[in-house]
């Protein structure tokens, strides 16, 4: 005969009357009685919790007080152990963390990896783990498998998100846990979707979290310990029997039920301490669990733990949120901080004292002495418990009474909030939400209303149509609840490279340990000092996410340092993320440079992404050896790509890095003159194939030509040829217009295509009736070509308005939308150079305007000849002082004339005009003023 046998007649019963003598309903609630039975005889002790859970926190603290074991089993992952005595150091609520990078055993690409498990006060975790760090004598045991153990046992593969569910969650405190992987102590929800979905529409209620705080939380909280322990069994057993049979989950908690009871059967052995001295704190789930491993007395063949890979794990702490937890859990909105406001309730009505850490922030340290209530703490049996289920199950629940003070009190504050909230609320809407809470309550048979009925009541009275400010009525029913407590890690606690940060950027005067946002202003020619500060922040907006530090004044790039700067921080609302920068190395600078070199040598790198890492070294490391090593790899990326389309980035880079080093270095790097030649051969070669490449873009193509270009005499100094150069121009033959523009703006800057000539080319474009609908696309071309060719600016203002005058509507109106967007992209580069030639062209004022002739439609003007060769003087550009030097020493003109075949003629004798002859007497009659002007020149 066992303890149960009149609950299971009596549920056999209920199942023959409502199944018509069906096995299976039989089997489920026989089942259920058996493992409750089988969990209340084993050997130690088992203590079911759900996660969060006020009553599991409740029935922990007076079981701890009760029972005192020695030892603690804990449902949680084992090489989490060291970061729990720092739970002292931290204001809860906080997550223990495990982060991973650099990986080996798991499939590439699979990482960042990351595990979390969240700690909040009210949960029975914190009290076993108060307790035992608090308490000399007592051992904390965790046995849950390690965080590797969590990716290897994931269905698919592990890349971080498989379970954390926070996607689509709005908000910065919910996203405090990123994209972890969750882990917690007794996720006990249903597995069946249709048991959920019946359970909520017979229980009245919108969510499971309300479901559960109905139905299990409110009953449970003041039951005494055996009660509480076999209520929980039974509703882990209840859904782990109902569970849908291509549940993939059942396996791996199977097999962390088996890894659990072999490290406490391993700890047993080698500590030699006596189980009734034991407790094991573990999900409901799992503590009626079914496997052969169960138990102290099994007789299962040894379990084999399989090994970790050879990942290497980091641990710490990093802030959490009852929104964050809600979020990735899948909690309803508020429902952990009315977890938190029911606790601290139960425990002054209880009189139950909780544990808390010594030295624990954001609370009291707790007492020695204990305060109970007469009859709140029930002693706990001698021996084996009896049957409490059978009576709690068929008690009605006990209806608490209306609390019209504490009701009252719930509505006078919510309309102050809304009104705050810009509501137009009013006492009646406060009497409203006072009378709809009870109707509320009453149509969910409640005698005293939840805060899920007092938030829906308010949401129904005041929330008419709009939400006027930033909060709805339901988050500032949460915030009057208990709001959502944000935990922070203390100084003590926090990795090497954050207690860094926080040493360096102390001169500043800041709590950086505060959440609000805070403005703070460098004046760094007043107050020299404050420079490293600069430093460290600059490195930190590299570093940090956005809004982290945001610079308001101040800018750092290549040859620019500020004398002012102006900063918004909020690193204490990025705790997180300087935690995790901690990860990755000691300090900032090494972070860094890590990233930096792993950007270089990604096998996705381009030259462009080399260039941009120089650029960040020169910036943010300083020194010459990152900046050479990343520029020796632009060189080997540079030489190895087979496309242009990074050909814009590269040229803006190289342009700006040339110019730096140009302006501090007495010359330049070894690896820039590599890159210049490299790049000269690499883009001549690939010339003709991108003019000819349908993929290739125009800005692509200008981009080649601007490298060519604008760094052609550094290339031909450096022993490039120009000859590979125009070949390559005449070797290409592009088809597309924009294409064929740019190729004609290449010849004329070679010297292939005279300027007449290419005006002309355009002038016959225009009177072509066939080409002119594609005539813009040849203004494109030229717009971009004024990037490698700037000297061509004129012809392109003079191209622009000949369009404009004479292009007609249907054709120019759809071309300036694509005009404006590509000038608009390219505002640097290109319209500069057409504004100040538009200006030059153009007349300043209205009233020139009507007399003004466009340079290109004047006549054009004869060239003087103001002297003849022969009798009349030497032909027009044989005169000056070249032409003299080379009168007096014709051997060697006449030498180079006959090595190139042409007759050595040489003109007569310049006769001089009137006016010089005057100037030359002028001069002989006045040789004093001569030569002293001669003197102050030779000084």
């Amino acid at each position: 005969m066992t303890t149960f046998d009149a609950l299971r007649g009596q549920l056999l019963d209920a199942a023959e009357a409502f199944s018509g003598g069906g096995d299976t309903l039989s089997g489920i609630l026989a089942g259920m009685v058996d493992d409750v039975d089988r969990m209340l005889r084993e050997e130690l002790e088992i203590f079911p919790v759900c996660h969060h859970s006020p009553a599991s926190a409740l029935a922990m603290t007076r079981r701890l007080r009760t029972k005192r074991p020695k030892v603690v089993y804990l449902e949680l992952c084992e090489d989490l152990r060291p970061l729990l005595d720092e739970l002292r150091n931290c204001r809860l609520p906080v997550a223990l963390q495990a982060f991973a990078t650099q990986l080996d055993g798991f499939p590439p690409g699979s990482g960042p990896l990351s595990v979390v498990a969240p700690v909040t006060e009210a949960s029975a975790e914190y009290q076993a783990i108060a307790y035992a760090l608090d308490t000399p004598g007592v051992e904390l045991v965790l046995v849950d498998r390690s965080v590797d153990h969590v990716f290897q046992w994931l269905p698919g593969e592990p890349d971080g998100t498989a379970s954390s569910g926070v996607e689509g969650v709005d908000g910065e405190e919910a996203a405090l846990h990123g994209d972890a992987v969750g882990v917690e102590i007794g996720d006990l929800r249903p597995r069946f979707a249709e048991l959920e979905a019946h359970l909520l529409h017979h229980g009245k209620v919108r969510h499971w979290s309300e479901w559960w705080d109905q139905y299990v939380e409110q009953p449970l909280t003041g039951a005494d310990y055996d009660t509480y322990r076999q209520a929980m069994a039974l509703i882990g057993s209840l859904f782990r029997r109902l569970r849908p049979t291509e549940d993939d989950r059942l396996a791996i908690d199977e097999e962390r039920e088996r890894y659990m009871w072999t490290r406490i059967r391993e700890h047993l052995t080698a500590s030699g301490a006596d189980p009734a001295d034991c407790l094991y704190v573990c999900g409901a789930f799992h503590a009626v669990s079914r496997v052969a491993e169960f138990g102290l007395a099994a007789d299962a063949p040894p379990y084999a733990i399989s090994p970790r890979t050879g990942t290497r794990w980091l641990y710490g702490l990093i802030p959490s949120s009852h929104s964050a937890i809600e979020a990735q859990f899948g909690l309803a909105q508020g429902s952990v901080s009315i977890a938190a406001a029911t606790w601290a309730k139960a425990g002054r009505r209880g009189g139950v004292t909780p544990y808390r850490l010594e030295g624990q922030q954001g609370g009291r340290t707790r007492t020695k002495t204990v305060k109970t209530v007469k009859g709140s703490e029930p002693p706990a049996t001698a021996g084996p418990a009896g049957d409490r289920l059978s009576g709690f199950l068929a008690a009605p629940p006990v209806l608490d009474g209306l609390d019209e003070d504490e009701l009252r009190g719930w509505c006078v504050d919510i309309v102050r909030l809304a009104r705050r909230g810009g509501y137009l609320a009013s006492t009646a809407d406060a009497i409203a939400v006072f009378e709809t809470s009870i109707l509320l309550a009453g149509l969910r048979g409640r005698a005293r209303p939840t805060p899920y009925d007092f938030a829906d009541a308010a949401v129904t009275c005041i929330e008419k149509d709009v939400v006027p400010g930033r909060r709805d009525v339901r988050r500032l029913c949460e915030i009057l609840l208990g709001g959502d407590r944000i935990g922070a890690v203390g100084y003590d606690a926090l990795p090497p490279l954050a207690r860094d940060v926080y040493d360096r950027l102390e001169p500043l005067g800041l709590d950086l340990s505060r959440r609000t946002q805070q403005r703070v202003l460098l004046d760094l020619k007043a107050n020299p000092e404050l420079e490293p500060c600069s430093d460290v922040l600059w490195k930190l907006r590299y570093l940090l996410p956005d809004g982290a530090v945001r610079p308001i004044m101040g800018v750092r790039r290549l040859g620019e340092r500020p004398i002012q700067e102006s900063w918004d921080l909020a690193i204490g609302r990025h705790q997180r993320s300087i935690i995790e920068l901690g990860y990755e190395g000691v300090t900032v600078e090494q972070v860094l440079e890590q990233r930096l070199r792993r950007t270089v040598w990604e096998p996705q790198a381009t030259a462009g992404v080399a260039l941009t890492a120089v650029a960040d070294a020169i910036l943010y490391l300083g020194g010459r050896r990152f900046a050479d090593e990343f520029g020796n790899r632009a060189v080997e990326l540079l030489a190895t790509e087979r496309t242009v389309d990074d050909a814009p980035e590269v040229l803006r880079r190289i342009r700006r890095l040339l110019a730096h080093y140009r302006a501090t270095e007495p010359e330049l790097p070894a690896w820039c003159e590599a890159f210049v030649t490299v790049g000269y051969a690499h883009y001549c070669t690939l010339l003709p194939t991108a003019f000819a490449d349908d993929d290739t873009g125009v800005r692509q193509v200008g981009a080649m030509l601007g490298f060519l270009f604008t760094l052609e005499s550094l290339a031909l100094s450096l022993g490039c040829d120009r000859a590979q150069l125009e070949l390559a121009v005449r070797q290409s033959h592009p088809e597309a217009p924009a294409k064929v523009a740019l190729l004609w703006a290449a010849k004329t800057q070679l010297g292939l295509l005279p300027r007449d000539e290419l005006r002309a080319r355009c002038d016959e474009l225009l009177s072509n009736p066939l080409v002119v609908p594609a005539f813009p696309l040849y203004l494109s071309g030229f717009v971009q070509a004024l990037e490698p060719v700037p000297a061509l600016a004129p012809f392109v203002v003079e191209a622009l308005s000949k369009a404009f005058a004479r292009l007609p509507d249907p054709v120019l109106l759809p071309w300036l939308p694509t005009l404006i967007m590509t000038l608009r992209k390219h505002v640097p580069e290109l319209v500069p150079v057409l504004v100040r030639e538009a200006g030059r062209t153009f007349p300043g004022g209205l009233a020139e305007l009507d007399a003004w002739t466009p340079p290109w439609e004047r006549p054009a003007v004869p060239i003087r000849q103001g002297r003849q060769t022969g009798e009349a003087g030497a032909a027009p550009g044989r005169s000056g002082p070249a032409a003299a030097l080379l009168a007096r020493h014709p051997q060697a003109c006449d030498a180079v004339a006959a090595l190139l075949g042409c007759p050595a003629e040489w003109p007569a004798a310049e006769v001089p005009e009137p006016g010089q002859v005057e100037v030359r007497e002028l001069l002989a009659r006045h040789p004093t003023t001569t030569g002293a002007i001669a003197a102050l020149l030779d000084r």
